[in-house]
């Protein structure tokens, strides 16, 4: 594990794992791409006196069950300002569709048993979270890849298409995903007793499965939507789908960085989750 995780006590206390289940090997790995059309170099912008990238690596290195954390980016800046704070970065090519992607060229030449994608734009992914996504992988010896959902509070939230929704059956694996809920025209909805979920953006895959997964091709609704998660239930490949209180801030544009800062001042990630 790089040094910076070293220093960083865990926020989260786990459960005991299963006496007959052996520890994988977990990396936790965050694409960093340095473009990006709404916000270049967003990975490198100053937020709170760091790189925003490093507020990721380091929630990530404290998230239970994590034994290495990799930065998998296409620019050698970044891999520098990894490096400087004491992180792993390595280089990837610069043409990869997609961050999951990007993530299996860096898996096929490292060695491990599960593989967390953390997207480099969540300067405030909770640990606790990251480790809520992993724990089903040491019940279920099947399982190739879970993700993480919240129960929606905001109605508005049900109409924006950049808020993804996730529905899931009795057993807890994805059935859709979607961007906009079908509300019908002058019906309130009571969110407090009607139960819709935002789909955060952070998975759990097997080696063999996210290596699998950049070998599909694009699925219809993949292409559709502009959801990747599609490309695997279109594809027969089931998706765990874990409840939590947790949320986060993406940071896509320059506005998205001053509310990450706001809301860097007045919590810390020993706080509750929401």
């Amino acid at each position: 594990m790089a040094i910076v995780a070293k220093t960083l006590r865990p926020c989260y206390h786990p459960v005991p794992l299963p006496a007959r289940t052996a520890k994988p090997r977990i990396l936790a790995a965050i694409p960093a791409r340095y473009g990006s059309t709404r916000f270049p170099g967003k990975a490198l912008a100053p937020l709170a006196g760091k790189p925003l990238v490093q507020h990721v690596y380091e929630r990530v290195a404290r998230a239970a069950y994590v034994d290495r954390v990799v930065v998998a980016t296409d620019d050698a800046r970044i891999v520098e300002a990894v490096e400087g704070f004491g992180g792993e970065a390595r280089l990837t090519r610069p043409d990869h569709r997609s961050g999951s992607d990007r993530l299996a060229e860096l898996v096929a030449a490292l060695e491990c048993d599960l593989v967390v994608n953390v997207q480099g734009d969540e300067p405030l992914v909770d640990p606790r979270a990251i480790a809520q996504a992993i724990e089903p992988f040491f019940l279920d010896a099947a399982l190739q890849v879970s993700t993480l959902k919240t129960r929606i509070r905001d109605r508005e939230a049900l109409r924006n298409p950049n808020v993804v929704k996730v529905a899931a059956d009795e057993r807890g694996f994805a059935v859709n995903f979607f961007r906009v809920a079908t509300v019908t025209p002058g019906v309130e909805i009571n969110l407090d007793e009607e139960a819709y979920f935002k789909h955060l953006g952070l998975y759990v895959y097997t080696r063999e499965c996210l290596l699998r997964f950049a070998e599909l091709a694009p699925s219809p609704g993949e292409q559709r939507e502009k959801l990747e998660q599609l490309r695997l239930l279109e594809h027969g490949i089931p998706i765990q789908v874990v409840e939590t209180n947790y949320d986060s801030i993406g940071v896509d544009t320059p506005e998205d960085l001053a509310r990450a800062e706001a809301v860097l001042k007045r919590v810390t990630t020993d706080e509750p989750f929401g």
